[in-house]
């Protein structure tokens, strides 16, 4: 058995273990007998907060709760340990939840993804009742926290071929467009894709895509972006290549909703947008990324212009969504490149010898920084930035570092015909699949 299998087999052995301590902790009360009075309690949801994070019952009192979303954009609910459920509320909207007969402690999350890690969580505590008060949610929630349905990285394969329906992401940059302004809908959708050899994860895209389309503009440019939002969850977006205070565009839309975003690109470089609603780190971990490449004033023309986006992926359960908990532990099953590991192993970016080659590099994070480098050449320009860090001369350089929302350009050449990686030389990310390959041919 791999070390990886015995691991899984281990935490499914525990997660079975706090199961049966959870159900011994939540009969301790079943002793106790209803006293026929009801408690009620209001409570708002903001901020991903309850108002009343920790509520207090007589054992053996019904108990009623009085929901109300009190937040200005944001989806929330309430479910209980015990299988009761508020279902989500809208922005402004309220429900009335029966917990019932309170016998034992019961815990509480908002199920909204990223929520109940961000801190929305609730407490029932039964007092008089027979038992170790708050033992049994400090339990549940230890639960709560395993993966439901296994982990989709156990099937990963990284030295395995895509799947029949595998289509790479197109690396070439756009062409720039003749117009100075750039009118575009980009819609917010969910839909199952391979993400790694043998894993399907439910993404959440701008455009259809993960990660989103690539605009390309000068200095100057005006660029009217309309966000629809037809996914299941809250999002918004944030454009770094504009400048503009955020409360008006980058606040987040409920489901079916949507926003006019317009900037204007003032300063060249490669920029990040990216989803706005909180946690963030999720997601973008669940695919809300894309580039801005504006280009500085006189860029001279090459051969091929390629983008790349460097992202960090935290997977769920097969054909589920990113898992929070990963995210927060910053712990990624893969590194990739424009959304899926090691897809230019596979089809390999052509180039020939002698031709001038310009990458486009973004790193998208959430989390984790990147040291762009390629087998067998070196860059002889490299700009991050904003700024040229190398532009001439005899010096060359072997990496291009960036941190998360950072990015850049790097210029080479190929001596020969031959196949040159490309990789982020932080080297266990390139392990986890930040890989290519440059295709030269003579």
């Amino acid at each position: 058995m791999s070390r990886r299998r015995t691991a899984v087999t281990a935490a499914a052995v525990g997660v079975a273990l706090v199961v049966a301590t959870v159900l011994v902790l939540t009969r301790s009360g079943s002793d106790v007998q209803p006293t026929g009075k009801t408690t009620y309690v209001s409570v708002a949801m903001e901020h991903m907060d309850y108002s009343t994070p920790t509520i207090r019952v007589p054992a053996g009192n019904r108990l009623v709760l009085r929901l109300r979303n009190a937040d200005d954009d944001m989806v929330h609910d309430l479910v209980l340990a015990n299988g009761k459920k508020s279902g989500r509320l809208a922005p402004g909207e309220s429900t009335t939840m029966d917990v019932g007969v309170v016998t034992h402690d019961v815990a509480g999350w908002c199920s909204v993804p990223g929520h109940r890690q961000m801190g929305m969580k609730l407490a029932i505590l039964a007092t008089g009742a027979d038992h170790t008060s708050g033992e049994a949610m400090q339990m549940t929630g230890h639960t709560m926290a395993m993966p439901a349905h296994g982990d989709a990285a156990d099937d990963m394969d990284l030295m395995g071929k895509p799947g029949k329906h595998f289509t790479p992401y197109d690396a070439v940059l756009p062409a720039l467009s003749g117009s100075r302004v750039h009118k575009l809908r980009l819609v917010v959708a969910e839909h199952e894709k391979e993400v790694a050899p043998g894993v399907t994860q439910k993404v959440w895209t701008f455009g259809g895509t993960d990660p989103g389309p690539v605009l390309h503009g000068r200095v100057g440019d005006t660029f009217e972006v309309t966000l629809v939002n037809h996914g299941s969850e809250t999002h918004g977006i944030d454009f770094h290549a504009g400048s503009l205070a955020p409360d008006k565009v980058m606040h987040p839309i409920a489901p079916g909703r949507s926003v006019l975003y317009r900037f204007t690109a003032t300063r060249a470089g490669i920029w990040m947008y990216h989803c706005s609603t909180m946690p963030m780190s999720l997601h973008i971990a669940n695919g809300m990324f894309g580039a801005v490449v504006i280009e500085p004033p006189d860029l001279p023309a090459v051969d091929h212009s390629y983008v790349l986006v460097q992202s960090e992926q935290y997977f769920g359960p097969q054909r589920g969504s990113a898992d929070p908990d990963k995210v927060r532990a910053e712990q990624p099953d893969t590194v990739v490149f424009n959304g899926y590991a090691g897809q230019y192993d596979h089809r390999p970016l052509p180039a020939k010898v002698g031709e001038r080659v310009r990458v486009w590099v973004l790193d998208a994070g959430p989390s984790r920084s990147t040291a762009f480098h390629v087998v067998g050449t070196q860059f002889d320009r490299v700009y991050v930035e904003g700024s040229y860090l190398l532009d001439g001369g005899t010096g060359g350089s072997q990496a291009m570092a960036l941190a998360p929302a950072q990015g850049g350009f790097a210029e080479m050449t190929f001596p020969e015909p031959g196949h040159y990686p490309f990789v982020s030389h932080v080297m266990v990310d390139a392990e986890r699949g930040a890989h290519g390959l440059f295709e030269v041919t003579g």
